[in-house]
């Protein structure tokens, strides 16, 4: 596709993932402005072309704008507060939201777009910026049928899977239920590692084995660099993962669907936010697994693979450095 004949597109959110999701949009000669609310953070995306909107409403006569923001709250800042996207009288040609938020908001600005004339995608996102940044990202997609269909090769520059699942707002529970799978997984997984480990088995070890057998995944091999060397940079925090089991529980209950796993595993993550280690990675699950079992940790440093290496092999081919 040409860059003269490509719609002119919006970002807004340029925090960890934002930023990696826009950067390849610019990578791939796209037309590209972005709001973020500390403008700093959308330096490096201008140091590589794009224009930096001083408000979302700057963005409104874009042909599609995407977001990709923390959370209900500010959804609905972004769109329908002061210089909201969807103030105007008129809005962009379409919405893409690639947040993790509740149905109930997404449904409330997808109405407001309505009233204005831009439709709505909900297309939230699987993976993290590692993922992102070479294009493997999964993504999970529902709205009108005819605005997918537009909007599809820009989706598939941001991820390798994209998923359509209806015209409503079916693609925010998808990603819920995947979240609620993430942090019960993450919490078996500290369980287990604390239990070997007290009986005398190295976490790399143990892991080593899991990552090899039926259980071992593309999420408990990147994952065992953190549980081996306690390294909890932050990918997804402890306090996302709380808010996305709420939504989750909030789902249950008004879908009348009960899930016991999942409202005891927010009790243990509401736990890692109170003492502390909210902004941490969570998979510091396993610190506050640890502490309740006694159990002293100490990095092992030791050399693991996080089994993303062929992803790194790839971003670097689409760069051209392979």
């Amino acid at each position: 596709m040409s860059v003269e004949t490509s719609p002119k597109l919006g970002w807004i959110g340029a925090g960890r993932m934002g930023s990696v999701l826009a950067e390849r949009l610019l990578r791939s000669g796209f037309d590209l402005a972005v709001y973020n609310r500390t403008p700093a953070k959308a330096t490096p995306l201008q140091d590589l072309g794009a224009t930096v909107a001083e408000a979302p409403s700057d963005l409104a006569g874009r042909d599609i704008v995407f977001t990709m923001i923390g959370g209900d709250a500010d959804l609905l800042s972004v769109t329908d507060g002061t210089g909201g996207l969807l103030t105007g009288s008129r809005g962009p040609g379409l919405l893409i939201d690639c947040s993790t938020v509740s149905s109930d908001v997404s449904g409330r600005v997808r109405r407001r777009g309505e009233e204005i004339g831009t439709p709505m995608l909900a297309a939230p996102v699987s993976g993290n910026p590692k993922v992102a940044r070479a294009g493997m990202l999964s993504l999970v997609v529902s709205g009108p049928r005819e605005s997918f269909d537009r909007a599809r090769p820009y989706l598939h520059l941001l991820g390798r899977s994209v998923t359509y699942v209806g015209e409503g707002d079916e693609a925010r529970l998808v990603k819920i239920a995947h979240n609620l799978l993430l942090g019960v997984v993450a919490q078996c997984l500290a369980e287990i590692t604390v239990l070997a480990e007290r009986g005398g088995v190295a976490r790399s070890d143990l892991l080593a084995f899991i990552n090899d057998s039926v259980m071992g995944s593309t999420f408990t091999r990147y994952k065992t660099p953190a549980f081996v060397n306690l390294d909890f940079h932050p990918t997804f925090t402890g306090r996302l993962l709380r808010k996305d089991l709420e939504l989750g529980l909030e789902a249950g209950r008004d879908l009348h669907v009960p899930l016991p796993v999942t409202a005891a595993v927010h009790e243990v993550v509401s736990a890692l936010v109170s003492e502390g280690y909210g902004d941490e990675d969570f998979a510091a699950l396993l610190l506050l697994e640890a502490a309740g079992a006694g159990v002293q940790l100490e990095p092992e440093r030791v050399d693991v693979d996080d089994g993303l290496h062929a992803i790194d092999d790839l971003a670097r081919a689409a760069r051209g450095e392979a």
